[in-house]
């Protein structure tokens, strides 16, 4: 059933409580995660988490202590290098941009955790322009999977991307938030992939303004915690919204299961633990539906010209190609360079049949209040399996393949999504994804909590 990386005890919301009640202070809370962050760099210097650690002032805004009584108490938020931050440049884990202008202002998304009294620790390390869901970096390094040390031999495995650090940052204690993108499943799988939580919300709910774009289309801002229960405050927060509560049993809801496409190819790990949380669902008196949903069938001709991200990539790229080509991590560039072959009315029409395909998923999933699914169908492999070189290429995209075939639905889909851990302790982390249609975060939010409330049981 569920279980953490971190005990929920080091959570923000038990954090939180400990701070207001005076047992503890936002610095000291901040002490121990800048102390987490110096431990990976001084472990692994050439593999980053943070592409830029702001540890001297997050120490000063945390020494005001009124900043515990906020919503996000003091406490720190990781930054995937992809976000505005007013007086840096924005790289987005490449050197292409390594000349471009500071910003002059945070963007909507970090204005808002800051109000709210989140506390910047620092940039983290990404996929180059988000573009990837494996997680490696060949410019700044690779940052390893915060459950590397679990399995054979320790060997460090993938972080999973493309918010790597940001999921990593989380995962080993040097944030309570890691802010990130999800543009086809780039928060939900370096969650399932390190044993945390990763919420994608219907895209329109959080601004994506002040964030280099990869898909215009597609872009998620949302974030990565230790917890469901922190998700929700945090997707409140990013979204300036309140997430309707309902403490309605599991017994309340009607589940899904889509028996097409969403369970090939899971190796043993992922199936024991799917197949174990379900039958703790079901055995907790959770209606859960085998239903064929062959509608997910029709994504590989919907998509058959390249898809919404190549197309959009390029147009954005176009003039950094024209003179940095060479500059780029080159699995990244063959990605991009798809989208110049797409013709206006192939993405006309691609618009088109997303359209008509969401109104199908949609009636498929009437009467459904979520749909339950592996977030990926792997444990993380090793960095090794997928390191740069054209050797190895054919097993990069294999793998990143996978990675993306199941959290992509949701994002095509225009839908909301949730991972959650789903391993047993001491085992490689595992994924369960709870996803719905659009604007039904409330509803998955709350599944996934009364989910999460199970496994503490």
């Amino acid at each position: 059933m569920p279980s953490t990386q971190l005990p929920l005890a080091t959570d923000l919301i038990s954090l939180r409580g400990h701070i207001q009640q005076g047992t503890t202070t936002s610095a000291q809370e901040m002490e121990r995660c800048i102390g987490a962050a110096q431990k990976q760099l001084r472990q692994d210097p050439a593999n980053p988490v943070f592409l830029r650690t702001l540890f001297d002032e997050a120490r000063a805004a945390c020494s005001d202590a009124a900043i515990g009584q906020l919503s996000l108490a003091g406490l720190a938020v990781s930054t995937k290098d992809l976000f505005d931050l007013a007086g840096q440049a924005t790289h987005a884990g490449s050197k292409v941009l390594s000349g471009c202008t500071p910003a002059l202002t945070d963007c909507t998304a970090v204005a808002r955790l800051k109000k709210a009294g989140g506390v910047v620790i620092g940039r983290t390390n990404m996929v180059e322009f988000a573009f990837s869901g494996v997680g490696l970096n060949p410019h700044f390094g690779t940052p390893a999977n915060a459950a590397s040390g679990l399995g054979l031999n320790g060997v460090p495995r993938i972080p999973g991307g493309s918010s790597s650090g940001a999921a990593v940052s989380v995962a080993n204690g040097s944030a309570l938030i890691g802010l990130g993108s999800d543009t086809g499943g780039s928060i939900r799988i370096p969650a399932a992939l390190n044993g945390i939580v990763g919420f994608k919300n219907t895209a329109r709910l959080v601004p994506t303004d002040g964030a280099f774009p990869l898909s215009s289309t597609m872009d998620t801002v949302c974030a990565l915690t230790r917890s469901v229960r922190d998700a929700i405050v945090v997707h409140e927060v990013l979204a300036a919204r309140r997430v309707v509560r309902s403490n309605a049993p599991l017994a309340g809801y009607r589940l899904a299961v889509a028996q097409t496409t969403m369970q090939d190819d899971m190796d043993a790990s992922v199936s024991q633990g799917f197949e174990a949380t379900l039958a703790k669902l079901r055995q907790a008196g959770a209606s859960i539906d085998e239903i064929a949903l062959t509608e997910l069938n029709d994504l590989s001709a919907i998509n058959a010209t390249g898809g919404f991200s190549p197309a959009e990539a390029y147009a954005v790229h176009y003039p950094f190609l024209q003179q940095h080509a060479k500059a780029y991590d080159p699995r990244v560039l063959a990605r991009i360079e798809r989208g110049s072959k797409m013709t206006a009315q192939e993405y006309i029409q691609l618009h088109s049949e997303r359209r008509r395909w969401i109104t199908a998923m949609e009636a498929a999933l009437t009467g459904y209040d979520a749909v339950l699914s592996p977030t990926v169908p792997i444990v993380a492999p090793s960095i090794a399996q997928v390191a740069p070189g054209a050797e190895r290429d054919a097993e990069f995209f294999r793998v990143n393949g996978l990675l993306l075939r199941n959290t992509a639905v949701v994002n095509m889909l225009d839908g909301c999504a949730i991972s959650l851990p789903c391993h047993s302790a001491g085992q490689l982390p595992v994924g369960l994804m709870v996803w719905a249609p659009a604007l039904c975060d409330d509803t998955v939010l709350n599944i996934a909590r009364q989910i999460e409330l199970l496994g503490q049981a």
